[in-house]
């Protein structure tokens, strides 16, 4: 054998470690958690991966995302936080209602959560700044608007003296809408009804038929994975019934909704895919500060508000960021 060629194949057989190591290098792996059906959350995934992307990874490429829906089913949510830590993820994405669960059976994994409330008052964590331990996340404050909700459809119907309050009774934070929804119409000098719903589609026509029964003439429908996931259902309830109702979620004016003012939660989950990348590059989420940075939009369906009689006066109309057609 030729020097040359001896020196060249001591070289390679150097290498060949080097690059078994490196194909053995593992991808880093992002689960994603959501209570709700993928059908509902397209326009979410699609903001977090754009967060991932900032700041360096890509699905597929240099990052694997493992997504899991509870569609809505409470009891599932344990078993996929249980195949999430099974699959040695290296951080987890979820809601709110899918935090307490992630918090219950992890104390180790990084843990990002993107909520509508108050996280202290959740329990998630104890300080905003730093929060500590595995925990980090967002907050677009969701439950916060809840009078502000009130102030708006007072203001659009001001002779309804009863204004309705459409609660899902296992959402994490009902207990703080319905204090903040009791201020408020208190405040207005109104009467508060709250309807509860349960987890059934059947819930939902059931408290139509009370509204209507009660002759309630205006309707808040706050935040809400649930809610939200049945938006066609309540907005349709709502046409059906003449009801005029003012919705967290800018979804529920897209599907024919009147109104809505809340955050842009696509901001939110754009933060979450940015602090997600974050600690995949060794940051820790105890020193990664609560955001609560969220920006707000009021969305108004002019064709709804035609149908139901109605004129946005102009003190309303000029705070609408988006009319739809």
């Amino acid at each position: 054998m030729k020097r040359r060629e001896f020196i060249t194949l001591l070289a390679g057989a150097a290498a060949w470690p080097l690059t078994a190591r490196a194909q053995q290098r593992p991808m880093p792996v992002v689960g994603f958690l959501r209570s709700t059906s993928r059908e509902d959350s397209t326009r979410l995934i699609t903001a977090f991966q754009q967060g991932l992307k900032l700041g360096g990874y890509v699905g597929g490429e240099n990052v694997t995302i493992e997504f899991r829906w509870a569609d809505n089913q409470v009891n599932r949510q344990p078993a996929l936080v249980s195949d999430l830590l099974n699959r040695h993820v290296d951080v987890i994405v979820a809601n709110q209602a899918s935090a307490v669960a992630v918090m219950s059976a992890n104390k180790t994994v990084p843990f990002v959560f993107v909520i509508g409330g108050d996280p202290i008052k959740l329990g998630l964590v104890t300080n905003l700044n730093r929060p500590g331990g595995n925990v980090t996340g967002l907050t677009f404050l969701e439950e916060t608007v809840v009078s502000k909700h009130f102030q708006i459809i007072h203001e659009l119907v001001p002779k309804a003296a009863v204004i309705a309050l459409l609660n899902h009774s296992a959402h994490s934070g009902a207990d703080l809408v319905i204090e903040d929804a009791q201020n408020a119409t208190r405040a207005l000098g109104v009467q508060l009804e709250i309807v509860n719903v349960g987890d059934e589609d059947r819930d939902l026509k059931a408290a139509f038929a009370s509204l209507v029964q009660k002759n309630i003439k205006a309707l808040v429908v706050p935040g809400g994975a649930f809610l939200l996931s049945h938006r066609d259902q309540v907005v349709a309830l709502a046409a059906h019934n003449s009801i005029p109702a003012i919705y967290a979620d800018r979804e529920y004016v897209a599907a024919g909704g009147l109104l809505s003012y809340g955050p842009i939660q696509t901001e939110a989950y754009r933060g979450a895919g940015i602090y997600a990348s974050k600690i995949l590059k060794g940051a820790k989420p105890a020193e990664l500060p609560i955001d609560g940075s969220a920006k707000f939009e009021f969305v108004f369906n002019l064709k709804t508000a035609r149908a139901l009689g109605i004129e946005l006066p102009l003190s309303l109309m000029m705070q609408v960021s988006e009319a739809i057609e």
